[in-house]
């Protein structure tokens, strides 16, 4: 999986050169009047002890170069995550994605792609939410910790994927939607592959689908 930075504005340094200065001053100005504040001054009612900044408002650093343009709007990706107590289950909302995280123990015996019975239950309910949100394509992702070969892991974690995706294709019961199952062995690993609590979040299987309804 490629994730691609976005490149920054050729003529954004320029403009960022005076906020910089600004901010410089404006944090050395607190430090200084901090300094001479008594121990138990609440903020904002420390001494007066440096001169305000002056700004110059002809500065042509405050100003954008000629013929640039500021980028369009965008609003950001908020990230919502709940995680039940024990960790086994943990939800992760965006605005654009809902993905499911399921420990491979509450689905599978150790070393194994056989799903448990406790497991179709969980399944379940992700299927419901799949439905809810009208979802017509849904990623359905195995991973496993950093013990064992690489190849075994691929194998053992694409299994997994395989199992997963019966149990929700059988529950939503849609023709309409498709599926795209991979496994990726220890592969973007979420915690600390050195611990087994790390490990135990690893071995894991992810659901995803689009978010179409509120």
């Amino acid at each position: 999986m490629t994730r691609t930075r976005p490149r920054p504005h050729p003529r954004l340094p320029l403009a960022l050169t005076a906020a910089t200065t600004l901010l410089a001053a404006h944090l050395y100005g607190a430090t200084a009047a901090h300094a001479d504040a008594g121990p138990g001054d609440p903020p904002g009612t420390e001494a007066s002890a440096a001169a305000p900044v002056k700004v110059d408002p002809n500065d042509p650093d405050l100003k954008l170069p000629e013929g640039a343009t500021l980028a369009a709007p965008k609003v950001l990706d908020i990230k919502s995550v709940v995680e039940d107590q024990g960790g086994e289950e943990r939800r992760e909302d965006t605005n654009t994605d809902v993905t499911f995280a399921l420990q491979a123990e509450v689905l599978f015996p150790k070393d194994s792609a056989k799903l448990s019975d406790q497991a179709k239950s969980r399944i379940d309910a992700i299927a419901q939410e799949i439905k809810k949100q009208h979802a017509s394509q849904v990623r359905v992702f195995g991973f496993t910790d950093n013990l064992g070969s690489h190849e075994h892991g691929v194998v053992l974690s694409k299994q997994r994927a395989n199992a997963v995706q019966d149990v929700l294709s059988q529950e939503l019961n849609d023709p309409n939607v498709t599926f795209d199952v991979r496994g990726y062995a220890e592969d973007y690993p979420i915690a600390d592959n050195s611990t087994e609590d790390g490990r135990k979040k690893n071995r894991r299987v992810e659901v995803t689908f689009p978010r179409t309804a509120s």
